[in-house]
């Protein structure tokens, strides 16, 4: 999430896909979409900052469903960004949804979950750092 600006509250602040072999799912999106990309380094292997084919900011991530995002489902997974990550899950439990991954850190940006309606749609909640 390169050239990152703080989304408002309630706003998709981000959409990735977590998948086991990243590259090739990297390559697929190349060459159906026209997506260019940039390597995110995640320690030992890289993820991937999918961009626009006329260059600028980063329009999609797709990453290998290992480190931080071992378990996530693999679609596409859209960010929604809540003020009180904490307090968005637990509205999300009193509704009789789960939450089936995180909360997790995510470095300097802030903290997300992955929570399920209860009717199985998944949908990730980000809280932004405090700027």
């Amino acid at each position: 999430m390169s050239s990152f600006t703080v989304p408002d509250t309630g706003r998709i602040a981000w959409v990735d896909l977590t998948v086991p072999d990243a590259v090739a799912v990297r390559d697929f999106y190349r060459r159906v979409v026209g997506w260019g990309s940039a390597d995110v380094d995640m320690g030992g292997y890289s993820d991937f900052n999918m961009l626009p084919a006329a260059g600028g900011a980063p329009v999609a991530g797709v990453c290998h469903a290992r480190g931080v995002n071992a378990g996530l489902p693999a679609a596409w997974l859209v960010y929604v960004a809540v003020a009180d990550l904490d307090a968005s899950m637990a509205a999300c439990r009193d509704l009789g949804g789960d939450v089936v991954a995180g909360p997790s850190g995510m470095g300097s940006y802030g903290r997300y979950c992955v929570i399920r309606y209860p009717a199985g749609a998944h949908l990730a909640l980000y809280e932004p750092a405090c700027a």
